[in-house]
């Protein structure tokens, strides 16, 4: 098997990858020898992001794609192999969350994007993909799902719904493409300074008090996410599959709060 962690010669799509743990896992996996695409709604920093893997030592190249737009999603796809030749990694992470409240309260829209951006599209996405991942022999799938799915919420409860599918849609992927050789897992990460928790980590005291809540009394950094992200992608994950790895600092075991 040689060594256990590397990428060298695959090609790794990675939504939502210009920023926070997307983009932490593209660096990663270029470090490991992958071609990373790099991908987002804005072309411009997918471009920078790309620049920078490259200009570290890394191959990367830059497609935008809105993953709302099944034709984007396809063009993703379909310039990806035209460049590269196909598929061996795909990552879901791009992901939406347009309401914070009671799911009382969830005005259908919201509802439905969320839905459909955190699961139909990741779904739409791997059925775009894994057909031609499994003609090369097979490949490895991960899908960004969150400790919200594993809780009840009382703010994040339509977000935390669409979660708990995604550790369910890796199951299913796993068992129904398993003997072409994909693998397919989730990531649920816990509380990470990303965009996403930026007014809990900017804030001093309510910061302090997110820490305390972790047995390592610390929120997560986008790099701490990676490292699964690789063992998943490369020969360390050949025989891990339709798993959800928690890596939360230790929030979900601890009394906390």
């Amino acid at each position: 098997m040689g060594n256990l962690f590397d990428l060298t010669g695959k090609v790794a799509v990675i939504t939502g990858s210009t920023k926070g743990i997307g983009k932490a896992m593209a660096q990663r996996m270029a470090e490991h020898g992958a071609k990373v695409v790099i991908s987002s709604r804005k072309a411009d920093i997918c471009d920078q992001v790309a620049s920078e893997i490259t200009a570290g030592g890394g191959t990367a190249m830059a497609i935008p794609c809105n993953i709302s737009d099944e034709s984007q999603l396809q063009n993703l796809v379909d310039k990806t192999i035209a460049a590269w030749g196909g598929i061996d990694v795909l990552v879901c992470n791009a992901a939406a969350n347009p309401y914070y409240g009671p799911m009382v309260d969830v005005p259908d829209g919201a509802y439905d994007k969320t839905m459909e951006n955190n699961i139909k599209r990741n779904l739409w996405l791997c059925n775009m993909v894994l057909p031609g991942m499994a003609a090369r022999g097979g490949g490895s799938v991960i899908i960004v799902s969150s400790i919200g799915g594993l809780k009840g919420s009382e703010k994040l409860g339509i977000y935390a719904i669409s979660k708990a599918a995604d550790m369910q849609l890796v199951r299913n992927l796993a068992v129904e493409w398993g003997d072409r050789g994909i693998t397919a897992n989730a990531i649920a990460p816990g509380l990470v300074k990303t965009d996403f928790a930026r007014a809990l980590y900017e804030d001093p005291a309510r910061a302090e008090r997110a820490a305390a809540a972790h047995a390592l009394h610390r929120l997560g950094e986008p790099d701490d996410i990676a490292g699964i992200a690789v063992y998943l992608a490369a020969p360390s994950g050949r025989w891990t599959t339709g798993q959800t790895f928690v890596i939360d600092g230790g929030s979900t075991i601890t009394s906390r709060y």
